[in-house]
């Protein structure tokens, strides 16, 4: 059966080759919406739409305020069929290998701002886990974990983390059917936090363990 194209996927197409062919370079700006909407002959849904595709497949950036920028010419679309089609052991382990050395550089390299940011989306995983609401509960706890990979210290290890969360957060919401795991976790989660906050690199890295060892 040939699946039908829509057509936002059918501009994302365009955009894409007119990348690879170079007309938008690498850290091009691309044409705005209202640009892009002349060019194509199409509404602003689908420009939009056709946006969040090739950013979600790793060649566009938006930049609020800025504009939309060529981040990569190739894209991570094989990437992205890697995760897709992984087993949830896979994930994890991917899960185990990043986030190992990820809380270890974070303990060494966070800022005041970072410990912020993570003990921000720590107190927003609790409520949401007390208050029962799964979904939101998945989506604070990928959370909290990004910000660690944000305070790392190392761009490439986020973003890495980053599109494996995507497909970690939906294999959370396949295999929990409430909060109470992450209502029994948010004890080690607070202590993998109190511990990068201390600085305590081995710490950090026994806390994780424990963690990972509960999915």
């Amino acid at each position: 059966m040939i699946k039908k194209t829509t057509l936002a996927e059918d501009i994302a197409v365009q955009i894409r080759q007119k990348i690879r062919d170079g007309v938008y370079p690498l850290d091009a700006r691309l044409p705005t919406e209202p640009e892009l909407m002349r060019i194509f002959g199409v509404g602003r849904s689908s420009v939009r739409e056709a946006i969040r595709i090739l950013a979600n497949s790793g060649y566009l950036k938006v930049l609020q305020g800025k504009g939309t920028f060529v981040m990569n010419v190739e894209g991570n679309e094989g990437l992205n069929r890697a995760f897709r089609s992984a087993a949830l052991e896979e994930l994890l382990e991917v899960r185990y290998l990043l986030e190992g050395r990820i809380v270890e550089k974070a303990a060494l390299n966070r800022t005041t701002i970072d410990l912020e940011n993570i003990a921000a989306c720590l107190v927003d995983r609790k409520a949401k886990a007390d208050a029962g609401e799964l979904s939101l509960c998945i989506a604070a706890d990928i959370d909290f974990h990004q910000q660690i990979a944000n305070a790392c210290g190392n761009s490439i290890l986020a973003e890495l983390y980053s599109e494996s969360c995507k497909h970690m957060q939906a294999a959370f919401s396949q295999i929990y059917v409430d909060t109470s795991v992450f209502v029994q976790t948010h004890e080690s989660h607070e202590d993998l936090y109190l511990s990068i906050r201390e600085k305590d690199v081995d710490r950090a890295r026994a806390t994780l363990n424990k963690i990972i060892e509960h999915v």
